[in-house]
């Protein structure tokens, strides 16, 4: 490519409508409870994404394996036979491999984290139920005192 169709090029992108960046978000005109901007989520919903990281590793630690044991008796046997691709193959055998571990890793990190936060929500709901409860009897206790 030239100089001169270069600075064409550009000049013509220039004439065109300008790309702007867009942020996503929740029209303000669009009702709601005046809360925007609060995240919620319940047990159910924290529950349904650790089980679909779950599953998907399963499954994906399943077929993953399959397809990197195809591939690797591929690029074998191409190698075996002369072939330039067969190292190719391998080549590619071994990034995925380094891919699937990191995919891996993270779902296995994001169900292990959902299931450590629900056993520690549920310990922290056990905690604040004890100490409310202390609170009750201590408040009968002043009750009775008093006569009430």
């Amino acid at each position: 490519m030239a100089w001169d169709e270069w600075e064409e090029l550009k000049a013509q992108a220039a004439d065109r409508q300008p790309t702007r960046t867009r942020l996503n978000q929740y029209p303000a005109d669009q009702g709601g409870d005046g809360t925007q901007g609060d995240l919620v989520v319940g047990h159910k919903d924290l529950e349904a994404v650790g089980k679909a990281a779950h599953d998907l590793y399963d499954d994906f630690t399943a077929y993953s394996g399959h397809a990197r044991v195809a591939s690797e008796a591929a690029a074998g046997g191409l190698k075996g036979e002369g072939f330039a691709l067969g190292s190719a193959l391998e080549h590619v055998t071994e990034r995925w491999t380094e891919q699937t571990r990191t995919l891996l890793d993270a779902c296995a990190h994001i169900s292990n984290h959902l299931r450590r936060t629900e056993i520690r929500h549920a310990s922290d709901d056990a905690h604040i139920h004890g100490v409310v409860s202390s609170i009750a009897v201590l408040d009968e206790g002043f009750d009775t005192r008093k006569g009430t």
